[in-house]
């Protein structure tokens, strides 16, 4: 039947045989990098601008950034209780070399994403003006800190996420997973690429500096060449206007 297939290990050869503390280092990390992970990076790249809001008259909507930083949070608190179960866990002694090494790269990359978040440079801006009154800021101002902060921080993160598929694979391979656990897996990582191809597509990735104070030239940030080049507005609701690209 179809439910004993589904329930059967992939390798047949071998027995699906996990203890507690390894079955639940799974789930905590399947629930930490496969689900929140994605979503906070889904969220940070095309919730900056939410659909209805009335952008550029409705600015710095922080819905994105509140599910961003409070699931990159859980992540790495569910990441030291499933690194945690995988160290007291009997069958530590025998995980594969490259389980291991994905592993511990997703959870190195995952800190430093945390630290350089906290060293990104103050805001700035019409509504985080300096202690002097001023408007200056590294974001506002688009110093070369912020520059560099978005550009690694990005980048960094994509990085782990592809990582993060390679120790979920090598770690259903190790552990024998049923066949249901692979489908379940597979078929969610392709949804979120789904959802990321077709809002990409329909503009949705919108640039953080104008996402916050619109695109008014008078902003510093906007006069830069990095927004140099004419992209259609996210939602329809929402007029093109020039001098935007997403980093």
């Amino acid at each position: 039947m179809i439910w004993d297939w589904l329930l059967s290990p992939a390798d047949p050869a071998r027995a699906h045989d996990v203890g507690v503390a390894l079955s639940w280092h799974a789930r905590t990390m399947v629930l930490g990098w496969g689900v929140l992970a994605p979503s906070a990076v889904i969220a940070a790249r095309y919730f900056k601008v939410l659909p209805g809001q009335k952008w550029p008259k409705e600015l710095d909507n922080k819905t994105w950034w509140r599910w961003h930083w409070i699931s990159q949070s859980l992540v790495l608190v569910l990441s030291a209780i499933g690194l945690g179960l995988i160290l007291v866990s009997e069958q530590n002694t025998g995980a594969a070399l490259l389980h291991r090494t994905f592993g511990y790269s997703v959870l190195v990359l995952g800190l430093f994403q945390a630290l350089s978040g906290l060293l990104r440079g103050s805001k700035g801006g019409p509504t985080s003006r300096a202690a002097d009154g001023s408007l200056r800021g590294d974001h506002y101002d688009m110093t070369l800190r912020r520059q560099l902060f978005e550009t690694y921080h990005k980048l960094l993160g994509y990085i782990a996420l592809i990582l993060m598929i390679g120790a979920f694979v090598s770690g259903l391979w190790q552990a024998n997973a049923p066949k249901w656990m692979w489908i379940f897996l597979s078929s969610w990582w392709l949804g979120l690429l789904f959802v990321a191809f077709v809002l990409e597509k329909r503009g949705w990735a919108f640039d953080t500096y104008q996402a916050i104070w619109g695109p008014d030239p008078s902003h510093p940030g906007n006069r830069m060449t990095r927004l140099k080049d004419k992209v259609q507005a996210p939602h329809s609701s929402i007029e093109p206007y020039s001098k935007k690209r997403d980093m």
